[in-house]
């Protein structure tokens, strides 16, 4: 997730009033932002055949995604990137999962990758973008379990998605945080900047600006819903874009059926890249686990 890099706007409103740093951190946050390049890999580069398919948010907005088929596996894994990613960014775990015997579904949020502008959002407006995946896979496939797998944003909104939607049968979330205010103010700390009031004035700006306040994108407070169904909750100690007890706060509210990885010395969703394989054969274990 680049949100760290974004809230570096932070630092011109030390200088220019807290005011207009405000401003400019909403608009880092949830502004639209493409690439000067939009130039991307595909399933191609990593040896894959994918269906390139397309499907619509219930506000209208494109999405464009990649489907690897798996004929005659029971399961389909719809994979979420993070804030300002796109689906190119998931090509380890997509198609690792898919070699392990999985259907996948990766796609792009609003305003990323290959799928049309709309109002953006770190996690809330991006909430309708996993709900019509998850109706194009019930759609596709009547008969298949469905499951997630998100990193950072990609995994809060597989969190705050799955709490309401029992289509959803697990969920892993890589990094997730456990409400926005937390991750605002771990930003202001790391530029020197009192958090308070600036977590205040963001999210005011945020709602000003872009139409959603923070207390409305709060994994925390709904990630209990999911349980009895199987949640794997993934988190570096060294995460200084989430830090790790965002991970802490989630398992201590998520209750039964979750699970608690922690690995040392990562940082923000470093665990894949800390052990490739390892970590999609942990991943496929636990979406086979019955």
């Amino acid at each position: 997730m680049r949100t760290t890099t974004g809230l570096a706007a932070l630092g011109v409103g030390a200088v220019a009033g807290l005011g207009v740093g405000a401003l400019l951190a909403a608009r880092q946050i949830s502004g639209p932002q493409r690439p000067a390049l939009d130039y991307g890999f595909t399933p191609f580069e990593v040896g894959v055949d994918s269906e390139d398919v397309t499907f619509t948010a219930a506000d209208g907005i494109r999405l464009a995604g990649w489907w690897l088929d798996r004929p005659g596996s029971e399961q389909v894994v719809i994979v979420c990137h993070g804030h300002r990613g796109n689906k190119a960014d998931m090509l380890g775990i997509g198609p690792g999962l898919w070699r392990a015997g999985f259907t996948v579904l990766m796609f792009d949020f609003r305003g990323n990758g290959a799928s049309a502008d709309g109002p953006q959002s770190l996690a809330h407006y991006e909430q309708r973008d996993l709900e019509a995946a998850i109706d194009l896979v019930a759609e596709r496939r009547p008969d298949a379990e469905i499951d997630v797998v998100g990193f950072s944003m990609g995994a809060a909104v597989s969190i705050l998605v799955a709490a309401r939607d029992e289509r959803v049968a697990r969920v892993i979330a890589d990094s997730s945080f456990a409400d926005v205010r937390g991750v605002v103010a771990a930003a202001a700390r790391g530029l020197r900047l009192p958090p308070m009031p600036l977590v205040d004035l963001v999210d005011r700006a945020t709602h000003l600006r872009y139409g959603y306040r923070f207390h409305e994108v709060e994994p925390v407070e709904v990630v209990a819903a999911i349980a009895p169904r199987p949640l794997l909750l993934v988190h570096g100690t060294d995460d200084s874009v989430i830090p790790v007890e965002h991970a802490h706060r989630l398992a201590e509210a998520a209750g039964e059926g979750c699970e608690l990885r922690i690995v040392e010395g990562v940082e923000h969703c470093g665990a894949y890249f800390e052990d490739r394989p390892g970590y999609i054969a942990r991943a496929a274990e636990f979406l086979r686990r019955r």
